[in-house]
């Protein structure tokens, strides 16, 4: 890709953060609406999971191809093409007439989605090539999480209790047009030198994986933990990763080049993105239905209450970009994993819920841990990997993302399901508040690994790992052949 002026630069920037916003945005938007749809739609927990977790899991399951892809055909193509079915999905959203249309037209959002992001984050990484530059990008990357956060929710409530739900969906529409305009007219098309082939088999293991295993967490407190259904999931999706790690070593080419996971910053960073994110994953479906189903506000007043921790992201997010950049990802990580894991002792063991105070308090430590811990996880991710594969491992930490958010609302909606149905009080506050403790122990303890695998992974021994991995020649698979 030619050498761009810093004007040039920024606007590609912008309109690459255009992709995140309405991405995440989404999101946001959608956890406020959720106690409406579930009345709507008379659905129960499960259902409202999956109104979630189908996004997020054919998210998750297609990221690495759509990298992968991106890095063959080029990059500038697929991001349209993931802009156009993402605004297409969202047009369908707005008009599904029943839940299960809702969920499938999710999916047809999410096959968009996967070709935003993780696309986007490969042309940032190919035109901000100066390390402490890219860092600050990636920062400024991060800090449109906050605004989506921020936004989300309030432009979310107010548009559900005045329009109604359909109307967040639409919200989309508007901004992928103009980042599609945009992308054309500005963005230059990159690609990597050397294009990879596709893995057919190696993407049917992911979506396995990851389909049977998001199915059997969610469906089990109906169902039943050790029902032949959940366990056959169990077993599919364990079989799937076995799979997984015997094949793709042995492809030329694969999906997922194993050697990377060599390096213990980037593992750190894959299984750190995970534990984030299904903490804010949970964090969110939480919060949500507690504020508007146990403390009975509408969906804007439970959408004013999540500000203080949207805020602190837009804040954090720059800052620690700039920290990354200056100091390396040690600092930031230790940070967000001491806040996040206070966000969630409090709500765990101090009842931070039952009080205006504490509960803001936790809010506020909860967006300043999560606005810290983007940045080092994306630096991490690219950082060191060779640009040829920018795409590949960009798609990795955004996979990893999606994969913790898709378990976040699975495992914390399991967890409360199975309380409240085991609760037998005639209080269906009381039932949801100890329902929920153990649900925020599990929220701790996303912060608590968080802070762990920051610190044993920015060390200098990890950063050996790293340049070990850089340095030493690729293995020889010219013997290697694709139907192996």
């Amino acid at each position: 890709m030619p050498e761009l002026s810093h004007r040039r630069r920024i606007l590609v920037l912008a309109i690459c953060c255009m992709s995140l916003l309405i991405v995440s945005l989404d999101n946001t938007i959608l956890n406020v609406a959720l106690p409406t749809m579930r009345r709507e739609f008379d659905a129960g927990v499960s259902g409202m999971q999956w109104t979630i977790d189908a996004y997020t899991l054919v998210l998750a399951s297609f990221l690495m191809l759509a990298g992968s892809t991106a890095d063959r055909i080029g990059r500038r193509k697929v991001f349209q093409a993931g802009l156009l079915v993402f605004t297409l999905g969202s047009v369908l959203c707005s008009l599904a007439p029943n839940l299960e249309c809702l969920v499938a037209f999710r999916m047809v959002q999410a096959v968009g989605g996967s070709m935003l992001n993780p696309v986007a984050m490969s042309i940032i990484t190919n035109t901000f090539t100066e390390p402490r530059e890219r860092a600050r990008a990636i920062g400024v990357w991060g800090g449109v999480v906050g605004i989506s956060m921020a936004a989300g929710p309030l432009v979310g409530g107010l548009l559900v209790d005045s329009v109604g739900w359909r109307a967040i969906f639409l919200v989309n529409l508007p901004v992928g047009l103009a980042a599609l305009f945009l992308t054309a007219r500005y963005v230059p098309e990159s690609r990597a030198p050397e294009p990879r082939r596709a893995d057919p088999v190696g993407q049917l293991l992911v979506i396995v994986l990851l389909g049977a295993l998001t199915y059997a967490i969610i469906e089990a407190p109906t169902a039943g933990w050790t029902s032949p259904l959940i366990m056959t999931f169990a077993a599919t999706a364990a079989a799937a990763l076995v799979g997984l790690l015997r094949y793709e070593p042995r492809r030329a080419e694969p999906l997922i080049d194993l050697r990377f996971f060599q390096s213990a910053p980037f593992s750190g960073a894959t299984v750190i993105a995970i534990a984030a994110f299904a903490a804010l994953g949970g964090f969110l479906f939480l919060s949500t239905l507690y504020l508007q189903d146990v403390r009975g506000l509408d969906a804007l007043h439970a959408g004013l209450w999540m500000l203080p921790m949207a805020a602190m992201t837009l804040v954090c997010a720059p800052l620690s970009g700039r920290l990354v950049g200056a100091r390396g990802p040690r600092a930031s990580l230790l940070i967000a994993g001491v806040a996040m894991t206070a966000a969630g002792v409090l709500f765990a063991a101090f009842e931070a819920e039952d009080a205006g105070p504490s509960r803001l308090l936790a809010y506020v430590l909860f967006g300043l841990g999560f606005g810290f811990v983007n940045a080092p996880i994306t630096n991490t991710a690219v950082a060191g990997m060779p640009r040829a594969q920018a795409g590949v491992a960009a798609a990795v930490a955004s996979t990893s993302r999606q994969i913790g958010q898709t378990l976040g609302v699975a495992v914390i909606g399991a967890v409360l399901a199975s309380g409240v149905a085991a609760a037998h009080t005639a209080s269906y506050a009381n039932d949801f508040t100890e329902a929920s403790r153990p649900a925020w122990w599990v929220i701790a303890g996303c912060g608590g690994a968080v802070l762990l695998l920051g610190a044993l992974t920015s060390g200098a021994w990890a950063r050996g790992t790293a340049q070990r991995l850089t340095t030493e020649p690729p293995p020889d698979r010219s013997q290697v052949t694709d139907s192996s």
